[in-house]
């Protein structure tokens, strides 16, 4: 599938990877709907380019609202190319605290928020796109999937964002493998230790200590090299059904 004058949905795509994408597809002539909670950031997005960037206000724990931005998505752009699923929380905590047993509601918020809200994103862009018609290989659209290389070596005090990201990990092949029958592609990023708004909130010292962690190169990853890789998985349809590390062949340690 063409990268150039691609109509997609970010999940996320206010800020940070989702931002990132964005940005990609409209360097490429193409157009966006941003689904995101951070009306403002959003708001402010759309502003900026009018008639190619729509803003849904959206929590992805809601399949409902989901449904409806995605309707909302392809009445604004005509058809859904590319779906990009990049909403996403931390969610750390120990699961045995100094102040107890981790509160039952901040895992289910982890897993409704990464996992569930990526199913949501997922069912809905398919169900649209399986009615498209389809490029000159057949190919109705691509779903792009978040996870982390916390999904293989979560770390102490990550066993909600680990279960999270590894379920959006476990479900990449089946989704791929039912969604083939439509010409629908499905692949999952699972980045290392990037400059998002997440980890811009630590402080310098840990940010360094994190980079100093990656083998080559040293350095934090960037949104832009995340956003790169969706094109390419875009560009390239044997991309399917797999789940591709972006970390400079960083390993996590146990802490």
């Amino acid at each position: 599938m063409r990268f150039e004058k691609i109509t997609a949905v970010v999940s996320g795509g206010a800020s940070g990877l989702g931002r990132a994408v964005a940005d990609r597809v409209l360097e490429a002539g193409g157009r966006v709907t941003l689904l995101d909670v951070a009306r403002e950031a959003g708001e402010r997005f759309a502003s900026e380019v009018p008639g190619r960037v729509l803003f849904v206000p959206t929590d992805v724990r809601e399949g409902a609202q989901v449904d409806a931005a995605l309707v909302r998505a392809r009445e604004f752009l005509g058809r859904i190319d590319l779906a990009v699923a990049c909403a996403g929380v931390i969610g750390a905590g120990r699961v045995l605290g100094r102040e107890g047993p981790m509160p039952s509601e901040a895992f289910q918020r982890t897993i409704g928020i990464n996992l569930v809200g990526t199913f949501h994103l997922v069912r809905a862009a398919a169900g649209l796109m399986q009615a498209q018609d389809p490029n000159g290989e057949g190919e109705r659209g691509v779903c792009v999937l978040t996870a982390s290389v916390a999904a293989f070596e979560g770390q102490i005090g990550q066993a909600a964002y680990s279960a999270s990201k590894g379920g959006v990990v476990g479900m990449t092949l089946p989704l791929a493998r039912e969604l083939a029958r439509l010409g629908i592609r499905v692949v999952t990023i699972a980045p290392g230790i990037f400059e998002t708004p997440m980890v811009g909130g630590m402080t310098p010292e840990l940010q360094a200590s994190l980079a100093a962690q990656i083998p080559f190169p040293p350095r934090l990853g960037r949104a832009s090299e995340y956003a790169d890789l969706v094109r390419a998985i875009v560009e390239n349809p044997m991309l399917n059904g797999t789940t591709i590390r972006l970390d400079g062949a960083v390993r996590m340690q146990p802490k």
